[in-house]
Order: structure tokens, then C-alpha cells, then sequence
């Protein structure tokens, strides 16, 4: 079985062709380039390279959020047009469950921060029990001071990862006072070999979804989306004024 997996939910573009126990194929970059411009570039060197016919794949797993707005809905786009393309389903897998799963085989929490401006962090804390992911807190949007709070009241070690835990970590180092350590560079950010490896547990249970059926998930409102929403109040409230 293969699957074809790609994260652009952040700053880390990131395509992988991976069979149950075998990355074939992976192409990353964290440069400031729009996922726009080199998804699908990716996708086409690794089907050069690897002579893999796309047509021969068994599913394309997605990395479905939270992140960034933009890189969420272009990843999106490029799965369901391939799903549509292709006739094959497509795996959603969230962000932070992608990014735990590089250290599967660990006994530590595994706590994947992303940065969420607004000073902000999307994450989420894990463990892997027998091999399986469990969730000890829900992914969430919180602040930093608030996840260091429950962090500290679970009293456990824990691994950090993200761009979040990077440009979180001298609050980090302040006031987690658990026993605590940071991903190393190959490990610290989204890749999508590890998208593919959720995306086979995901696709044993039946979690599968058509290309009709998929879309992003986002745990907050887009900065436009709230501004408008503000706007809509402001106007709301001087019809009221003027009415008096």
C-alpha cells in the first residue's frame, strides 16, 4: 500500500511517498516561499525521480490543521484536486497529531507547538502507549502561560517541537519546571513522512474521506474573518446610537 502525504499547514512546505514500513520519497523545504509555488513542483520531482505513477497510489493523506490559513487551504486544494483527479480518498490528518508522531516509539508527552501569533500557540499534548497515539490535552489555541500552567500540573517529562516551542522557549525555560527537552533539528518540525505514518493508523480504522468531503480545520477565526466580524459590530452599534 502507498501513500502519497503532504503538510503546508506552516512555514514547512513538505511531500512524501511512503508504504506501511518504507519512506520511498520525501521533499522538504522551510524557506519563506508560498506553498502555491512549490506543492505541486515537489509532488512532480518525487514522481520523477521515484518513476511512480501516481495513478498506483492507494490514498493521499493531508495535513488537515490547524496552521496557517493560507498553507492549510492551498494543501487542501492540491489533495482534493488530486482525489478528484486520481479517484482516490484522501486521509486528513490534524497537524499536531503529524508532528507527534515522530517519536512514536518515545515514553515521554510529546507536546507539538505551532506559532499562532496574537501570542498564541496551537498545540496539543500526547502520549504513545503500545504504539498508539492517546491525547492527554486536546489540540487547542491557548497561550503560552496557559500551557505551561497544565504542563506543570501534569508533572511529567515532556518533549517540545515546533516553531511555536522555538519562539516560545525562554518562557519555556522560565517556567516549566518538569523535566523537559526540545526535538532535534530533523525532528522539530512538520514533515510529511510523518503525516503519512498517522495517515496508515488512520486509514486501518476507515478514517478515510472522499475528495468531496474533505476540508480544513481551523481553530480559530482568519484574521480577515475577524475583522470583518468587527466590522459588522461597529456598524451594528452605530445604527443603534443613531436610532436613539
Amino acid at each position: 500500500m502507498r501513500i502519497l502525504a503532504m503538510d503546508s499547514s506552516g512555514l514547512v512546505a513538505s511531500v512524501a511517498l511512503v508504504e506501511e514500513e518504507n519512506l520511498l520519497a520525501e521533499y522538504t523545504m522551510n524557506l519563506k516561499k508560498t506553498h502555491s509555488e512549490t506543492l505541486l513542483p515537489m509532488i512532480d520531482a518525487i514522481v520523477e525521480l521515484t518513476g511512480i505513477d501516481l495513478s498506483g497510489i492507494d490514498a493521499i493523506a493531508v495535513s488537515a490543521g490547524p496552521g496557517s490559513f493560507t498553507g492549510l487551504r492551498i494543501g487542501s486544494a492540491t489533495a482534493k484536486g488530486l482525489g478528484f483527479a486520481l479517484k482516490k480518498p484522501l486521509i486528513s490528518v490534524p497537524t499536531l497529531e503529524g508532528m507527534a508522531y515522530h517519536f512514536v516509539e518515545s515514553d515521554r508527552l510529546i507536546c507539538p507547538m505551532m506559532d499562532a501569533r496574537r501570542k498564541q500557540v496551537y498545540t496539543a499534548i500526547y502520549r504513545f502507549v503500545d504504539g498508539e497515539l492517546t491525547t492527554v490535552m486536546e489540540g487547542c489555541a491557548c497561550s503560552v502561560e496557559e500551557l505551561i500552567r497544565k504542563v506543570n500540573e501534569l508533572n511529567q517529562e515532556i518533549i517540545f517541537l515546533g516553531d511555536g516551542a522555538a519562539m516560545a522557549r525562554e518562557m519555556l525555560e522560565e517556567g516549566v519546571r518538569v523535566e523537559h527537552r526540545y526535538a532535534p533539528l530533523h525532528m522539530n518540525r512538520q514533515r510529511a513522512s510523518a503525516v503519512g505514518a498517522r495517515a496508515f493508523d488512520l486509514y486501518k480504522k476507515g478514517k478515510t474521506q472522499t475528495a468531496a468531503e474533505h476540508a480544513p480545520v481551523y481553530f480559530r477565526k482568519s484574521q480577515a474573518e475577524r475583522e470583518l466580524e468587527a466590522k459588522g459590530k461597529h456598524l451594528a452599534s452605530d445604527s443603534v446610537s443613531r436610532a436613539h
